[in-house]
């Protein structure tokens, strides 16, 4: 069995938490085990870290969550947010677990999918710092643009209508001006609107948060199978466990708010 948790790094709340174990239900292979979890509300009560300063202050909070997740003996863990927010550090204390996030699973995906590819956006407050995000990932060249919709994190799931229509013009503009050949949307809370999208528009459309999922059960898969696990060399170089423990701060306190366990063979289909 692969053990996967799929981490939102914001606090718990009800709703929130069942949109992605019913994504994982929905995406998730029969032998695959998905922990849902999120943040304690010691880290702050967070809906969305939209802006840096949000991010800061929830870091330490995932750093917290990978290593217990490791602790825990996860194959691997998915930071639920298109800015990848603390990959880097994550990685860097997760042991032989798999860490990734949507933007750079996504943009994996897309590009095995097509030459290249446009990302759709809430905000015009987020595009310049996704689009580092995907510059440093060495997807320049691929990028074909981003296309705000005006929406924040929080108001994706208010009017399903509204949020599938400007979706779509958004989309259309990728494909059809600047011409795009698969499509991101770039949050994840937009949890199956990629479908209609896909069907209108005619080009792959990924959702990072099922992309993120199924990277990290492909990682996880890999390790078991290949004996890949992640490096330890050089930049990849671990903090001493000595010094962690005499820094104090990494494991003290709650790791997760919440947790909704979808176990193997729970699911409604299968890849």
């Amino acid at each position: 069995m692969v053990k996967i948790m799929y981490l939102s790094p914001v606090a718990h709340r009800a709703g929130h938490d069942d949109l992605f174990a019913d994504m994982a239900r929905d995406y998730k292979l029969p032998g695959t085990e998905v922990h849902v979890t999120s943040l304690p509300e010691g880290v702050g009560r967070f809906e969305h870290i939209e802006y840096r300063s949000f991010e800061g202050m929830v870091t330490a909070g995932i750093i917290r969550a990978t290593r217990a997740a490791a602790r825990e003996g996860f194959d691997a863990l998915v930071i639920g947010c298109f800015y990848d927010t603390a990959l880097a550090e994550a990685r860097e204390v997760s042991g032989e677990m798999i860490v990734t996030a949507p933007c750079a699973a996504s943009c994996e995906i897309a590009a095995s999918l097509s030459n290249r590819f446009g990302v759709i956006v809430g905000r015009r407050k987020w595009v310049d710092q996704m689009q580092a995000t995907v510059h440093a990932l060495g997807h320049r060249d691929r990028l074909a643009g981003f296309y705000h919709v005006e929406l924040g994190v929080t108001e994706f799931q208010a009017d399903h209508d509204r949020t599938a229509s400007r979706l779509l013009a958004a989309g259309r503009r990728a494909v059809e001006e600047d011409y795009a050949e698969a499509l991101i949307l770039g949050c994840t809370m937009e949890v199956g609107f990629y479908a209609e999208v896909e069907r209108q528009l005619g080009v792959p459309v990924i959702d990072p948060s099922i992309a993120a999922l199924k990277r990290a059960e492909y990682g996880a898969l890999l390790k078991r199978d290949c004996g890949w696990k992640p490096s330890r060399k050089w930049s990849c170089e671990a903090p001493p466990e000595d010094e962690i423990a005499r820094i104090g701060t990494f494991d003290d306190g709650p790791a997760f708010g919440g947790r909704i366990v979808v176990a193997a063979e729970d699911g409604r289909s299968s890849t």
